[in-house]
């Protein structure tokens, strides 16, 4: 049983004792191509270098730079945007802008083809997304850090962290689909989204299409274990399908009990006709104050 929430620290589990993984942890260095040596994840004097926790004692990745391990996920988006046979490369982190010049955000990776002359032949886009957290990771990190052991333990936590795959889609991957997504649709450029399976667990089941007609990939990946204590990035599966189904998918919002709303706007009701009572019902039927 996993008594501790960290799966890799600095790219590396805390079981790993040998003396790359130590100087990796001594260093706060990054092994998965940040754009530095050193992790900067949240701050770069103090990095947060968490870059996978456990959840249910599977290692869940909370870093966008943790997918970058052998740019495996460069070369997979690249066969589906531009086939087996091109001269292509990458270049991240793009502004879009939109008909007026306003920002539609930066693409993680755009990936460029070009010809023997060095001239832009194609593009498509690459979004990568990690999984936000919810609870107290600063705390198991500090802790262990204080004393890196491999037995660490944490048992001091208020509220563990685990993964936030709610937020993680509707605060980052519907917003990057509906305005990134829309202009490159419109170019009528392709796109890959890389992410984890558990993370694509919770969203809805998405259509399938055969891979000659789609623009729009998801390329599912997991931390599988290397068997020397370690993890590799492997790509599991792959979802091919289109824009248009994507969006129609991803900014889908499962109704809840009409019954349990309704009753809650009979309530509401019910307290402005007596005549206003200090107390209130909110959304989820809790009692506030005003």
């Amino acid at each position: 049983m996993i008594k501790q929430p960290l799966a890799e620290v600095f790219g590396f589990p805390i079981t790993d004792e040998s003396d790359r993984a130590i100087r990796y942890k001594e260093n706060k260095l990054c092994p998965y191509n940040n754009i530095v040596s050193n992790c900067t994840k949240n701050s770069i004097e103090f990095p947060l270098g968490v870059c996978s926790l456990y959840h249910h004692g599977e290692p869940v990745i909370i870093c966008p730079v943790r997918f970058r391990e052998d740019w495996t996920i460069i070369s997979d988006a690249a066969k589906f945007i531009f086939g087996e046979h091109s001269n292509w490369t990458h270049v991240g982190e793009v502004r879009l802008n939109d008909k007026h010049g306003k920002s539609a955000g930066n693409i993680d990776y755009v990936l460029v083809s070009y010809d023997d002359k060095g001239r832009v032949v194609d593009f498509g886009s690459l979004e990568v997304q990690a999984v936000y957290i919810s609870g107290n990771l600063t705390g198991p990190f500090t802790a262990y850090l204080d004393n890196p052991t491999p037995s660490f333990e944490w048992k001091n936590a208020l509220k563990n962290p685990k993964p936030d795959y709610l937020s993680s889609s509707r605060k980052r991957l519907i917003p990057q689909i509906i305005a990134k997504g829309s202009i490159l649709n419109q170019w009528r450029k392709k796109q890959a989204v890389a992410l984890q399976t558990t993370f694509y667990n919770t969203l809805p089941p998405f259509e399938e299409i055969a891979k000659e007609d789609s623009d729009f990939a998801l390329f599912l990946y997991d931390l599988v274990s290397n068997g020397i204590g370690g993890f590799n990035l492997v790509l599991g599966r792959t979802i091919y399908t289109s824009f248009k189904i994507a969006l129609e998918q991803i900014a889908k919002f499962e109704a809840g009990s009409i019954e349990v709303f309704t009753d809650i706007l009979q309530r509401k009701l019910d307290a402005k006709r007596s005549g206003g009572s200090a107390r209130d019902i909110d959304n989820s039927g809790s009692l506030i104050i005003e």
